[in-house]
């Protein structure tokens, strides 16, 4: 798995130059996270890795030049997203 976060990393680095590494790292995780999960609550059938790594990649071509300017409501995300920031 690590190495195809680290390829997805990659790929929302090129399409993101004001993330860091380890931002974009959180960025894939966080999204692979939160897309298992809701399908999952959804009562959705696994589909496999590729089916989420499709997703994640599709998101990250729409979304990548733009999360780091999303505003996260969420306690989990911020945290995690914010990890590592100077304050």
């Amino acid at each position: 798995m690590d190495e195809l976060f680290q390829r997805l990393t990659n790929d929302l680095l090129m399409k993101n130059d004001q993330l860091n590494e380890q931002e974009a790292r959180m960025w894939v995780e966080l999204l692979w996270e939160d897309f298992e999960t809701t399908r999952a609550k959804a009562g959705r059938e696994y589909k496999g890795k590729e089916m989420t790594e499709s997703i994640v990649k599709q998101w990250i071509q729409n979304y990548g030049p733009k999360l780091h300017e999303m505003n996260l409501h969420t306690e989990k995300w911020e945290k995690r997203i914010n990890r590592g920031k100077p304050h």
